[in-house]
């Protein structure tokens, strides 16, 4: 192990952002990393995250460690996604700043803008709208930790970035049959469905949703490279009352383009049924990612490429037939 690379807390490690961090880390040469199950260290014990900054003495921390979860999860526990998200990322930042960590990102999500956002949704229009009431709680939690990073940045001179991805899927993804976001989801509905020769697959809402979709690694990617800018470049393209970077493709579909995409990777025949009584969600979600490309970085992995990945990590990672 070369001692001179920073000492790097990857939060999150076994989730799939933190996971992928960890991929690109190690592709670099960059071995030195610091690791916890939640087993071993509960985020939202202050106690013992002040204790772990205290004996591990990290140089750098990506904050990747979050609940999370599709509108189904959403809904149902408001209350976690709200407490749990405010304790991990206030504990993090807090025993970060206290055991002299200079060095963070904060992992956020597109929810943060306003269900009625101008498209393409640029970083400017953070509080400006009312949020999507589906993930209002989760997106309450990540809006404070955007700002938890800027304050201590202004009054203690830290260098806590932020960074807010689109909807992300990849290897390493959540597949449960209710809490999962979309990609998982449909993947793992397509297929039982394949399996059981089923006639049709129904979704939830009118289909006609658009949503922009990042391949896992990709925001892994986009994430180091974000955390290794110098801070000249980095503070002279963002704003300085919104100190984050929208992370994504620049180009999104509808639901009912993603679910045909998906039965035709995983080979599913039937017919594909829309359930308009249940919601849609925001009508339409894409992000600008222009300043994060001025930067000089852009999603490389195709979607049809990407599920073709996702579906075979799914194979291989979940005891189906």
């Amino acid at each position: 192990m070369n001692s001179a690379q920073p000492r790097i807390f990857v939060a999150g490690h076994r989730g799939l952002v933190g996971s992928a961090i960890v991929r690109v880390l190690q592709a670099q040469g960059l071995t030195n990393l610091v690791t916890r199950t939640r087993a071993e260290l509960e985020l939202t014990d202050q106690a013992q995250v002040r204790a772990f900054f205290e004996s591990e003495r990290v140089d750098q921390v990506y904050l990747a460690a979050a609940k999370v979860g599709g509108i189904h999860a959403n809904h149902t526990y408001p209350a976690e996604f709200i407490y749990d998200n405010m304790m991990v990322q206030t504990n993090v930042v807090h025993e970060a700043w206290r055991s002299g960590v200079h060095q963070l990102l904060f992992l956020g999500s597109s929810c943060i803008y306003p269900r009625m956002a101008q498209q393409p949704i640029r970083e400017e229009s953070l509080m400006n709208g009312p949020l999507e009431p589906t993930n209002e709680p989760y997106a309450m939690a990540k809006i404070a930790g955007i700002k938890l990073c800027e304050s201590y940045n202004r009054q203690y001179g830290t260098d806590y970035r932020s960074v807010m991805p689109t909807n992300l899927y990849g290897p390493g993804d959540n597949y449960h049959p209710q809490n999962s976001h979309v990609i998982p989801a449909l993947i793992r509905r397509f297929h039982e469905a394949k399996l059981i020769g089923a006639e049709q697959v129904v979704i939830w809402g009118s289909g006609n949703a658009m949503r922009e979709f990042l391949y896992v690694d990709d925001m892994a990617a986009a994430s180091v490279y974000v955390m290794q800018l110098d801070h000249a470049s980095y503070g002279a393209n963002t704003a300085p009352m919104h100190s984050h970077l929208n992370v994504g493709t620049g180009a999104d579909t509808t639901i009912s383009e993603l679910a045909k995409l998906i039965g035709k990777t995983v080979s599913f025949s039937g017919k594909i049924v829309f359930d308009t009584s249940k919601p849609d969600g925001t009508p339409r979600k894409l992000l600008d990612v222009s300043k994060l490309q001025s930067l000089g970085w852009s999603a490389r992995m195709p979607l049809d490429v990407g599920l073709q990945h996702a579906y075979r990590a799914f194979l291989a990672t979940n005891k189906l037939p």
